[in-house]
């Protein structure tokens, strides 16, 4: 099995940002994006999905620096994934976060789609704007080549439905991406293909 590793660096007049990820890692992380929250978000997809997520980003303002990260771990996982061959490809994760409850699924299937539900009560969650938190879900989805299906099913501390979700996607990532001995080889389509 090849190894399933990719670095993305991105240089624009607004970010910097450079990811490096390990498919078959073992949860470890190294996440700094200038967004203490942001991090800790981050920090939950290497963990509870059991990736390696090497990730530094500094950018003017949070919008961008989200913005930036999310495409950047997506065209990671995109690139780590190669032509997709042998893996479970689809996959969904029920996550409780104390009082939230979400749920995340999700298919390889190269084309990036987000359907996203869920309301924050307030604008920010710990300085971090959470209109940004479906905003990454939206440039992950779209970079990644993935279809997501996001809900926060209930839930009153917004610090913990964004956890809930994150880890979700975590879970949903880690089932997805992995490989499958039943079709060692085989690319998990119809059409024989999946986008890259």
């Amino acid at each position: 099995m090849a190894d399933r590793k990719a670095t993305v660096t991105r240089e624009t007049k607004e970010t910097s940002i450079k990811v490096e990820l390990n498919i078959d890692g073992k949860g470890q992380s190294e996440i700094t994006t200038g967004i203490r929250f942001f991090d800790h978000m981050l920090g939950q997809i290497a963990q509870h999905g059991i990736f390696d997520i090497k990730l530094s980003a500094n950018g003017a303002d949070q919008h961008h620096v989200v913005e930036d990260v999310a495409i950047c771990l997506g065209k990671a996982f995109n690139q780590a994934l190669g032509d997709k061959r042998g893996i479970v490809r689809m996959a969904h994760a029920v996550v409780p976060m104390d009082d939230a409850l979400a749920l995340v699924a999700l298919d390889i299937s190269g084309r990036g789609y987000t359907g996203f539900e869920a309301v924050f009560d307030d604008k920010s969650i710990e300085n971090m704007s959470a209109d940004l938190i479906r905003h990454f879900f939206v440039s992950f989805a779209s970079e990644a080549k993935l279809n997501i299906q996001a809900r926060l099913l209930s839930g009153m501390d917004d610090h913990h439905k964004s956890e809930a979700l994150f880890k979700a996607l975590a879970r949903a990532l880690d089932t997805a991406t992995r490989l499958d001995e039943r079709i060692a080889g085989r690319i998990p389509s119809t059409k024989d293909t999946i986008e890259s």
